[in-house]
């Protein structure tokens, strides 16, 4: 897949592997575009680096900040307990440098490594060919200091506070703030794209986010009162009123979408209704590039309500819907469902075909008029998604190559 056929977000965390130079941002600040970003800010008495990138990017990222170095390694602050965060610490460390992290970070890493084998797979058929690397263990790193409440350090003369932002990424989350430089580094809390709908419950497996939490996460960066937010991807944004007018609109646009969906709920409207339903105002518009509006509303949904949505009895027993799937076949016929599934497919219903094909294909999974008909749903998906986002475009990507490969495509 060339690059101009990725998602935007899929070609941003491809980025660092083509990175020659580190990038200064302020005369003490400078940014390697590693999977995740790392940066390096210079002091008095050494160095800190604020997150370290990928496992086994960590000399690379180090030798492209070497020419901006000051001195040892002081600290190095994470953000949060993910991979692309923290992976490279081993490299990136000096004797004697101080790890910093939210209290979590230690839990928050060790739910990742008791579920590895479930997240790792189900990972695997969404990204497969985007992030290299991933078969990799991440390193395992004990933190010098577990900040539970906003803490202040001074490295070489310079102020960082770490405010823990607990559930805005991870359990662990925190933001770095440099009061001297009005400078605050927020890791991935907004998303690996700023202005864009928070993923609140990622379709890898995580911990469900809060979105009451997101919002109160987002009023303590916003009080702050930054010139500069840098973010755990992409580039930086400059300008205290810049920064103000991107946090209230994004505060409003979730604000938005959790209102909307607690009404909806005291209405009597199902999940799915809500999901379909609920947009943003043009004014408060965001980008999908890693969460989705309809996403959003459907985990807020669950986090009130639970799983059990009371639309049938058998959700509360062990037995699926798709236990019947044989009976379906038996009695209408796998070519009958086939021919219905490219109907609706004709009729511009792409997720109503792909309900007929999944019947028909858990019977017969070689059925190549249900394949064909799968096959043509999932482009039209892929096609009214604008291949914005980057989970749902992998995955629609994914099913549409499995079964080329099944029809000898």
């Amino acid at each position: 897949m060339s690059n101009q056929d990725k998602p935007m977000l899929a070609n941003m965390v491809a980025a660092g592997g083509e990175q020659t130079a580190a990038t200064t941002l302020t005369p003490s600040i400078h940014m390697v575009t590693d999977i995740s970003n790392a940066y390096l800010v210079n002091t008095d008495d050494g160095d800190v680096f604020i997150n370290t990138g990928f496992m086994g990017r960590g000399a690379q990222t180090r030798a492209l900040f070497e020419p901006h170095r000051s001195g040892p390694v002081r600290a190095i602050i994470l953000t949060q307990a993910h991979p692309d965060h923290y992976g490279g610490v081993p490299e990136m460390r000096d004797e004697g440098s101080e790890i910093i992290t939210g209290a979590a970070f230690e839990d928050t890493c060790a739910y990742f490594s008791m579920l590895d084998t479930f997240i790792r797979a189900r990972s695997g058929r969404i990204w497969k060919g985007t992030v290299k690397g991933r078969d990799q263990i991440p390193p395992t790193v004990i933190p010098d200091t577990r900040v539970a409440t906003p803490t202040r350090f001074t490295f070489g003369g310079k102020t960082f506070e770490v405010i823990p932002t607990p559930g805005g990424e991870s359990p662990c989350a925190t933001v770095v703030w440099l009061p001297e430089e009005r400078t605050v580094f927020t890791g991935n809390l907004f998303g690996p794209v700023f202005l864009s709908v928070p993923n609140l419950c990622t379709i890898r497996g995580d911990k469900p986010r809060s979105a009451k939490r997101w919002l109160a996460n987002l009023d303590t960066v916003r009080a702050l009162g930054a010139e500069l937010l840098i973010t755990g991807h992409g580039d930086p944004i400059r300008g205290a009123d810049q920064i103000r007018t991107a946090l209230d609109r994004m505060h409003a646009a979730v604000s938005w979408i959790h209102d909307q969906t607690v009404a909806g709920m005291n209405a009597g409207k199902d999940v799915h209704t809500l999901m379909r339903e609920i947009t943003l105002p043009a004014e408060l518009s965001l980008g999908e590039y890693h969460g989705k509006v309809a996403w959003a509303v459907r985990t807020i949904w669950e986090e009130y309500s639970g799983w059990f949505h009371m639309d049938s009895t058998t959700s509360l027993y062990g037995v699926p819907r798709t236990a019947i799937n044989e009976d379906l076949v038996a009695l209408a016929g796998a070519d009958a469902l086939a021919a219905r599934a490219a109907a609706k497919c004709e009729q511009n219903q792409p997720l109503q075909a792909l309900h007929l094909t999944d019947i028909v294909l858990a019977v017969e999974p070689d059925h190549s008029a249900a394949l064909e008909a799968a096959r043509s749903a999932l482009n039209m998906l892929l096609a009214q998604s604008g291949a914005q986002n980057m989970s749902e475009t992998m995955w629609l990507r994914g099913q549409i190559g499995s079964i080329d490969a099944r029809l000898g495509c």
